[in-house]
């Protein structure tokens, strides 16, 4: 089976773990252990987070249960089906948007939960997994099917696995699967003095 590497172009030295991280959509569909899911899980739980809140919520479904794997495959998009159904780890994170000590908005609560799926992604890529993370869900269906409380909202869809052959994937999505990965320059995103002015660091 061919593996796609597709290492960062990075300005400056990186530690593997990030260089070599991208969001492929061709899986296996072997499963992950459940020690290594542990671990996975494990590493988000300790992302930081505003008042330690811990906002986020994650449903999980596993290739391990077909019923309910083949339930969460049907709340990403249409599009996003196509390959998601052969991730074997399938989560949607929910974001409290209250503080639970008070109920005070947490105007902080994607920000963190972002740092859980952040922190969770690394710890994958140090097992040897992939994980690839999709807008293109359907939250009316998932908050539906899961019964989400209205105090939730439902950030994402994310699929996790071992990576798999970009020839195993169906349409446009090979070619998809081989696009050169870009960002954008620091010049672009990083500023001192004034909004939009690059910092030094930035060159």
């Amino acid at each position: 089976m061919s593996v796609l590497k597709k290492p960062a172009e990075t300005a400056a030295p990186l530690h593997d773990l990030i260089r070599e991280r991208w969001s492929p959509r061709a899986f296996v569909t072997k499963p992950v252990p459940a020690d290594v899911l542990h671990s996975v899980l494990e590493a988000g739980r300790w992302a930081a987070s505003s008042n330690n809140a811990q906002p986020w919520r994650i449903i999980l479904a596993t290739i391990d249960d077909p019923a309910g794997h083949a339930t969460a495959v049907g709340c990403f998009n249409e599009r996003n089906q196509r390959w998601s159904r052969n991730a074997p780890v399938l989560m949607f994170p929910c974001v409290r948007k209250t503080f639970e000590a008070n109920g005070n908005p947490n105007a902080h609560a994607w920000y963190d939960t972002g740092a859980f799926a952040a922190q969770l992604t690394l710890q994958a890529e140090a097992l040897g997994l992939r994980v690839h993370q999709a807008a293109g869900i359907v939250r009316d269906k998932i908050r539906a099917t899961y019964a989400v409380p209205d105090e939730f909202d439902i950030c994402t869809g994310i699929a996790m696995g071992y990576q798999g052959d970009p020839d195993s994937l169906v349409e446009d999505l090979p070619s998809r699967e081989r696009e050169n990965r870009v960002r954008k320059p620091l010049a672009d995103i990083v500023f001192s003095g004034s909004f939009g002015k690059p910092a030094k660091v930035a060159g």
